[in-house]
């Protein structure tokens, strides 16, 4: 199966749960890619690692770091995936934190979705230089 590029244009047509949903696997692998670079260690340290930058909280901050960066394109899907319906919060994370997680994760899958590979870098490295593991 031939893997498609969409338009930026056909990407944000779909839900913010939909690319939330697709962002999360996303920020999920380069999470790990980078706690992997970072050193060879036990898959259980590894977890806990990539654990830890998953989490509604540390993605919540991630938000903070990324928002002066974006154009005006970004900013309204992130505001998008913030104020999408049908999210249930989980007892361990604020609303508010996990509402923002969600808010990144959807702007990762619609640029992931839309080819823009490289400026996931620039944003998830901006992320990196800004937040301690």
């Amino acid at each position: 199966m031939a893997l498609t590029q969409l338009t930026e244009h056909e990407a944000a047509a779909y839900s913010p749960n939909v690319l939330a949903f697709y962002g999360d696997c996303v920020y999920e692998l380069l999470v790990r890619r980078k706690v992997v670079l970072h050193g060879n260690t036990s898959a259980g340290r590894l977890h806990d690692l990539a654990v830890e930058q998953v989490r509604a909280s540390y993605q919540s901050k991630a938000v903070e770091v990324i928002e002066p960066m974006l154009t005006e394109k970004e900013a309204d899907i992130l505001r998008r995936g913030r104020n999408a319906g049908g999210i249930s919060v989980p007892k361990s994370a604020k609303p508010s934190e996990y509402r923002r997680a969600t808010a990144l994760e959807t702007l990762f899958g619609y640029l992931s979705l839309s080819g823009q590979e490289e400026r996931i870098e620039e944003l998830f490295s901006a992320i990196c230089g800004a937040l301690p593991v």
